[in-house]
């Protein structure tokens, strides 16, 4: 779990695809939670900081799990200096705060875990805690945010409509090429000239998703590609470290992809 607090000067980078910080501030403004639709490493994490910063707001990021449990988010009973003391959970800070709540990947977090929200995501906005008998009302400005990868999970990993029909959804793709580039540049370094073929090869790769790839290469790794060439890797050495070897464990996959980088780039 992150907390963060940064004012607008101090947002970090995120290049809009669309309206979707308009869509977010009008979300924020009524008190609607906001579900975030989107492949792995397609900006999603970015763009919540980038709100909260923009909107000045507090930001509990948790990355879920398949151990997080409602208590982990609502808190628990610790022993202290030889007393038992309640000790909150993020999402009851955010609550109490009036901050953001990020769930980072919701589905994977346990079934408990949605019915806890649901109280927060109606007109109620309240967290009942059962084991202190509270029934907290959310501050004025909290927002509950989640995402998850729809492309990703298998039927036993997904969100029931009862939960997702609760929240104004937004959904994330990959930058258009034009924008990724300028994204990524801004973030390693590299000039856009030289970051333009690792985002036409990432376009490539991302084709073959669903056949010899689970999961397209995702803006992060282009980035991470950028940056080792930026600080003085051979441009082969980088892609192979950033943008194959992530991908697959598969020795005749990876010489497929390595037959492609060469194809791009000569």
């Amino acid at each position: 779990m992150t907390q963060q607090q940064k004012g607008a000067a101090d947002a970090p980078f995120y290049l809009a695809q669309g309206d979707e910080c308009a869509l977010f501030q009008a979300a924020s403004d009524n008190n609607l939670p906001v579900l975030l639709k989107g492949p792995t490493g397609c900006g999603k994490t970015r763009f919540v900081s980038h709100m909260a910063a923009q909107l000045g707001r507090p930001l509990y990021t948790v990355a879920c799990h398949d151990d997080l449990s409602a208590a982990d988010l609502i808190g628990r009973y610790l022993l202290k200096g030889g007393e038992t003391v309640w000790v909150d959970g993020p999402l009851t800070r955010a609550v109490r705060e009036g901050a953001i709540c990020y769930l980072d990947e919701v589905v994977e977090a346990r079934k408990d875990v949605t019915v806890v929200l649901h109280p927060l995501t109606d007109d109620r906005r309240i967290l009942p805690i059962d084991r202190t008998g509270e029934e907290l009302e959310a501050a004025p400005g909290f927002m509950l945010v989640a995402s998850y990868n729809p492309g990703y999970q298998n039927i036993l990993k997904t969100l029931k409509p009862s939960t997702r029909q609760r929240f104004v959804a937004m959904e994330f793709d990959f930058p258009t090429p034009e924008l990724e580039i300028k994204v990524v540049a801004q973030e390693s370094g590299l000039s856009a000239d030289r970051v333009a073929p690792l985002v036409r090869l990432a376009g490539k790769l991302r084709g073959l998703k669903g056949q010899d790839l689970e999961e397209g290469v995702s803006t992060r790794l282009i980035v991470y590609a950028a940056t080792l060439i930026a600080t003085g890797m051979s441009v082969d050495r980088a892609i192979e470290a950033a943008m194959i070897e992530p991908l697959t464990d598969d020795a005749d996959v990876k010489r497929g992809l390595l037959d492609l980088v060469t194809a791009v780039f000569g």
